[in-house]
């Protein structure tokens, strides 16, 4: 079973792109508090969270979601995610992610979008 995961941080035009590599589970809370870190280190306002559309995520990496999601919302950042598949966007949908993160189709979108100063979910 794997531990944890990794995540690279890199900056496009004033977003931080965590690029997550591996299985999102409980164990992947370190790798996020971590990156969350480091991109605040950045002065970070608006966070990309890009996923491959094979990545796994249980209930686990959900609530590890969830906590990045409510730090970024009480510091004012925007989050946008992109990767997953239309499994995970129901899922994301029907737990209320995305009330609180933007789904984009594509990391181009996103970063266009974000970088233009949107990023925020409507309604």
């Amino acid at each position: 079973m794997q531990q944890g995961n990794e995540i690279k941080l890199e900056k496009h035009d004033g977003v931080i792109l965590f690029d997550v590599i591996g299985d999102v589970t409980a164990a992947s809370e370190p790798s996020f508090a971590q990156a969350y870190s480091e991109a605040n280190d950045r002065d970070a306002e608006k966070i990309l969270l890009q996923f491959k559309e094979s990545t796994y995520i249980n209930s686990g990496g959900i609530s590890v979601l969830i906590q990045l999601l409510a730090q970024s919302n009480r510091k004012g950042q925007a989050i946008g995610i992109t990767g997953i598949s239309n499994h995970f966007r129901k899922i994301f949908t029907m737990v209320g992610i995305t009330k609180f993160a933007r789904i984009y189709d594509t990391r181009e979108q996103a970063l266009e979008d974000m970088s233009g100063g949107q990023g925020r979910p409507s309604g």
